[in-house]
């Protein structure tokens, strides 16, 4: 088992930008991830499995749900700490970000946003201590980009309500205890509801044979006739953007995640480059391994100005939809270059488990289509600088 010799590139100082809570919260999760994820997590994306005996160590780190308030479980903690954990976790591998991605910014969240006082106190401490684990029910095998074309809906029978329909690519549906679902009522508003496993006719079959996020647990969400208790809907938001609230949140935590995906790929590499000779001298003496270095380490600090400054935005309540777009897909973008590179640098080394790289790459696959593909993206960025909606 290798030792995690990861050292973070800060070519700009930013640590400055920081306050003293800031990097105390995430060098606690980066020596956690060093100790409890890095030794292990090749093994479990060779295997196809989600680790989780770690799930303790992510509630003890603050990941889930770091900024809920302290009276619902919660840390309590600023926009800019949540994206430093997230850094920290993918910077591990991206799947594990998405168990913890999902369980703050599209379970917790829109339950403390958009649930009632009961559901708040019912469900947010257990989802943060991970006493409970929950999913995110809003793509459908026929409405990915276009989710407002959803066709999973629910009927008021009275005393309940009868839920019908099918989710798909639902990371920790195989074990989650409730899922936040996104249905059409009768007249065709989006609601959110909460569905707990146990249901009558709730089932989540996993997803196999997945060649990206091997260490993360995904499934699909059946509801065949489902009675949901009327207390189980959220009161306070409904309509497409009560989701799309959600993903802001995630979308966000996603640009700092990737930042730790291609922090890692760096460091393996500039390592690598002066430990590999070629030709009688470090293959990183060379110029066009300098350059590839010089790229990444100038991208990296780009993208940590990004959402170094999109999290001050997010904690004044400033940040726009649009603005979170942006980072979303430049920081995975710049990512997935970044993979790409250092594993050619690597040659052969970089295709194997011994390193890291392929493992992000692959990732990176997953994280650079979900939660908005890299072109919605830019249609996104398109439509808010024209003021033009170029979807249909």
């Amino acid at each position: 088992m290798k030792p995690d010799l990861f050292q973070a590139p800060d070519y700009y100082l930013l640590d400055d930008l920081l306050t003293d809570e800031h990097k105390m919260v995430r060098d606690a999760a980066r020596e956690w991830v060093k100790r409890e994820v890095s030794p292990i997590i090749e093994d479990y994306a060779q295997k196809a499995e989600f680790p989780n005996q770690i799930i303790n160590g992510l509630a003890e780190i603050g990941a889930f749900g770091p900024y809920i308030p302290e009276e619902y479980g919660g840390a309590g903690l600023d926009q800019i700490s949540y994206g430093l954990i997230m850094q920290e976790i993918e910077r591990g591998d991206s799947g594990v970000r998405s168990t913890a991605s999902v369980q703050s910014s599209l379970v917790m969240y829109p339950i403390w946003k958009y649930g009632s006082e009961e559901q708040r106190v019912k469900y947010l401490p257990k989802l943060a201590s991970g006493e409970f684990m929950g999913c995110f029910g809003l793509t459908e095998p026929d409405y990915g980009s276009n989710p407002g074309g959803m066709i999973t809906n629910f009927k008021d029978m009275g005393d309940h309500y009868l839920l019908n329909g099918a989710k798909m690519w639902i990371s920790n549906a195989p074990f989650a205890d409730i899922a936040v679902v996104w249905a059409k009522d009768e007249a065709g508003r989006i609601h959110g509801l909460i569905v707990e496993r146990g249901m009558e006719g709730f089932t989540t079959p996993e997803t196999h044979n997945k060649w990206s996020l091997r260490a993360s647990a995904t499934g699909e969400l059946i509801f065949d006739n489902v009675k949901v208790p009327k207390e189980n809907l959220l009161p306070n938001k409904s309509g497409l953007g009560a989701p799309l609230g959600c993903l802001d949140s995630a979308r966000y935590g996603i640009a700092w995640g990737a930042i730790g995906a291609a922090m890692d790929c760096y460091d393996t590499a500039l390592r690598y480059s002066k430990e590999r000779i070629q030709f009688d001298k470090p293959i990183g003496a060379t110029q066009l391994q300098q350059k590839k270095l010089a790229e990444m380490i100038t991208e990296i600090t780009k993208a940590q100005l990004l959402t170094w400054r999109l999290g001050v935005l997010r904690n004044e309540g400033k940040a726009t939809s649009a603005q979170i777009s942006m980072a979303k897909r430049n920081n995975v973008d710049m990512a997935l270059t970044i993979a790409r590179d250092a594993r050619q640098m690597l040659g052969g080394m970089g295709i194997t488990g011994e390193y890291s790289i392929m493992r992000h790459m692959m990732n990176l696959e997953s994280v650079v289509t979900y939660e908005g593909t890299h072109d919605i993206h830019l249609l996104i960025t398109g439509m808010d600088v024209t003021g033009f909606a170029a979807f249909k």
